[in-house]
């Protein structure tokens, strides 16, 4: 069944693994039909203008991070008023993202997509310093330490995480128990090691506009 997930990932041309694991099976949308949705799909298109480019790249973060049109722009737009050098707004854009508690939950294997990793925080779930917080954007800090609530590791959904995270390598900026279902972050996030799927710059020129 295609879900309108799938088709914002075969719209923008590049999979933002919106689905979770059925990203990385052979069942993904964009695997099996790598052109826009639509009678017209697989008909030359005309080129792009630049103002056109620069709004898919940013269609393309905003959707990889499962974010609202207000709340991304309001990081991007705090983002330009802060930045020293053009060189340096990527990166700080990046650490802000990486950063949110949702995110993070997501790098630590402790949800299959974004999309899960926001309704697990917003249900409660997660423990930041043993304290619960249900707000997805919350900013983690280095030496924060986040796991699952103790009743929450007992529900269904959590049952075979244990399981699962044999697997699962954290970036390098998080450190990951897997019998405790805890992690920490141990440093902050890198532009490099995150690879985003868009162009940053692309994505400053059209809120600078």
């Amino acid at each position: 069944m295609i879900t309108s997930k799938c088709k914002i990932c075969r719209r923008l041309g590049v999979k933002l693994f919106l689905k979770g694991e059925r990203c990385l099976s052979p069942k993904c949308e964009i695997t099996k039909k790598p052109y826009p949705p639509g009678m017209r799909g697989k008909r030359r298109k005309a080129p792009l203008s630049e103002y056109g480019k620069e709004l898919r790249e940013k269609q393309k973060l905003k959707n990889w991070y499962n974010l609202r049109e207000a709340q991304f722009k309001k990081y991007v737009k705090e983002i330009l008023r802060k930045r020293s050098r053009v060189e340096d707004a990527g990166s700080l854009l990046i650490k802000k993202l990486e950063m949110r508690l949702d995110n993070v939950v997501f790098r630590l294997g402790f949800a299959s997509s974004r999309i899960q990793a926001r309704q697990f925080v917003l249900h409660g779930h997660f423990l930041v310093n043993d304290k619960i917080v249900k707000i997805p954007s919350h900013e983690v800090k280095k030496d924060d330490k986040i796991n699952i609530k103790p009743n929450s590791a007992k529900k269904t959904a959590f049952k075979n995480f244990s399981t699962l995270l044999k697997k699962h390598q954290p970036p390098s900026w998080l450190e990951l128990n897997k019998e405790k279902l805890e992690g920490k972050v141990i440093d902050s996030p890198k532009l490099e090691e995150v690879v985003p799927p868009a162009e940053i710059s692309s994505i400053f020129e059209y809120y600078s506009r």
